[in-house]
């Protein structure tokens, strides 16, 4: 079908043709939505369109690609995850959709789902195009004078080390939640759906709104106490109340099939109370003290005492999304940047109470490892990311190489609606016969 279309003249609606990947108009609205309510900067539309062009040339051949694994039912079942997720931070449904601009909720799981497998596909193949790349000291050296004046400043920066305590539940405090849970167990086994209870009690923001259930989980995808009960279930069967670091779970195994299983679960977290709090506060405050004293290191402190497992391995270091130890002040959560506000290099806060991924309460406290006032970026400071900038100018420049020596390959059309773009890649010329 595809070679009978010209240039220009495709069905309204459709945006771009790529090989046999399709880009409706509703896609690129969609996509430019999605980004903006995620926080992202959207470029004007033509520059926005060509990107989308790019991917889709990206993710056309990483379809091909036999070394690139198909994921499309574990990307489904994450977009369904995300999207509870999203609904977590609205008060209502109807809410969340007028705000990321859709009409129904399959709609939104759809745009999710579809951003998801665009972005992991293309991602695979450009980390395939790329695989080989490096960079010399030399190109290094090459890339700074050629660009150091257009190098961005670093801003204030600090590097962070942490010791982070869950604060511990007495046993009284644990027969509670465990109570509580029996009582949903046994109203379950009286009558009571599964769903609805999931739906009132659970406190998985992932999982509460579609009654609990998760689907298609791979062996070693849930932690272990999850798992271990799950699949030790027949069918249909309820577990007894299982602990994990997130809570108290009631897990209801629905189906078995090879590796994969579904199971639905209701969470109680295991939420701290003041005095609990106050005791974790007084044992991280002994810790401080060790250290301050020098009877203890910081980092065989983080090593024996610290439960997050992102970093007690790591001499509690505290690193950012790319794996830098240097955090820019402006992008630290609020509650660290008054804890550290007016420290020097070396200092230790006093313990504090923070909150972690899924509203967890912990007790904290921080070391000072580095300052890094706002300077010019230099190769004799900042050798590292400069060559980190020199790599990925590199390994786009590899791309677009790529991409032009397939663009005569593929069939690509572009609606006439776009014909006053200027793209920075030829796209039209392979289908407009010049």
């Amino acid at each position: 079908m595809n070679a009978q279309l010209k240039t220009g003249d495709l069905v309204d609606g459709i945006a771009v043709v790529v090989g046999d990947e399709i880009i409706l108009e509703s896609d690129i609205e969609e996509q430019a939505n999605y980004a903006k309510q995620q926080g992202a900067t959207v470029a004007d539309k033509c520059e926005f369109v060509e990107s989308i062009i790019n991917n889709k040339l990206l993710i056309y051949e990483a379809k091909r690609d036999t070394l690139i694994e198909n994921r499309s039912a574990a990307i489904k079942e994450n977009a369904a995850q995300k999207y509870n997720q999203i609904l977590g931070q609205f008060p209502d449904e109807k809410t969340m959709l007028a705000a990321y601009k859709f009409r129904t909720s399959y709609e939104m799981k759809n745009a999710i789902e579809k951003i998801d497998a665009d972005n992991y596909y293309g991602q695979m193949k450009f980390g395939r195009i790329t695989e080989k790349a490096d960079v010399t000291p030399n190109e290094v050296t090459d890339f700074f004078n050629t660009y150091r004046y257009q190098l961005p400043q670093v801003n204030d920066e600090v590097s962070l080390s942490q010791i982070v305590m869950y604060p511990k539940l007495t046993d009284a405090h644990k027969n509670e939640i465990i109570a509580r849970l029996n009582k949903i167990k046994q109203d379950i086994l009286a009558g009571e759906s599964f769903e609805s209870q999931a739906r009132i009690y659970s406190d998985d923001p992932g999982s509460a709104a579609n009654g609990g259930l998760y689907t298609n989980i791979a062996k070693g995808k849930m932690v272990k106490p999850f798992e271990a009960a799950a699949l030790n279930l027949q069918e249909g069967e309820l577990s007894e109340p299982v602990e994990s670091e997130f809570g108290y779970h009631l897990i209801q195994l629905v189906k078995k099939s090879g590796k994969m299983y579904d199971a639905r679960h209701i969470l109680l977290k295991a939420e701290p109370n003041a005095d609990e709090i106050a005791t974790a506060k007084k044992e991280l405050d002994s810790i401080r003290t060790l250290i301050l004293d020098g009877k203890l290191t910081f980092k065989e402190a983080a090593f024996r005492f610290s439960d997050d497992k992102r970093t007690k391995f790591n001499a509690g270091i505290i690193t950012s999304e790319d794996g830098s130890d240097k955090m820019e002040k402006l992008n630290l959560p609020p509650t660290i940047s008054y804890q550290i506000a007016g420290q020097n290099k070396g200092d230790i806060t006093e313990v504090f109470q923070d909150t972690q991924a899924q509203d967890r309460k912990v007790v904290t406290i921080i070391k000072i490892d580095d300052v890094i006032a706002a300077h010019q970026l230099d190769i004799a400071t900042d050798y590292d990311r400069i060559k980190q900038m020199a790599l990925n100018k590199k390994k786009n420049e590899m791309v677009e190489k790529w991409v032009k020596e397939k663009l005569p390959n593929v069939f690509i059309s572009i609606n006439n609606r776009y014909k006053d773009c200027t793209f920075k890649t030829d796209w039209r010329k392979n289908t407009d016969g010049k």
